[in-house]
């Protein structure tokens, strides 16, 4: 949970006034570190916004994987785990993530167009 911006302000100010951060966390009822790295976040940014959250993947970046299933659409699980350097399982899951499904087929099978034949 993230506290708004307003608040921080208003916590800063005691301590600005004069109180020990001890004093205004209890006060408020924040935890140990909060209020030293809102004093960070100010001095680094010179704003008490939110930073923006970086994620980073961790091996298999989705639109990489989305562009090699362009470039290589009949490729094996494993052999695009060799490309991206991880396991087959974790091509399937990053695929299964993605919503990139394996390809349909286009034509029925033989069961299929003999059921179809009895209908026509």
């Amino acid at each position: 949970m993230s506290y708004d911006k307003k608040f921080r302000e208003i916590v800063l100010a005691h301590v600005a006034s004069g109180k020990s951060q001890e004093e205004v966390r209890k006060m408020f009822g924040l935890g140990a570190n909060t209020i030293t790295e809102w004093k960070k976040l100010k001095e680094e940014t010179g704003s008490l916004e939110n930073r923006e959250l970086e994620r980073k993947h961790r091996k298999i970046d989705p639109k990489k994987l989305a562009n090699d299933v362009k470039a290589h659409p009949d490729d094996f699980s494993h052999e695009r785990a060799v490309r991206f350097g991880c396991s087959e399982s974790g091509i399937d899951k990053a695929l299964k993530k993605a919503k990139i499904t394996r390809k349909k087929r286009v034509s029925g099978t033989k069961s299929e167009m003999r059921k179809n034949e009895h209908h026509i």
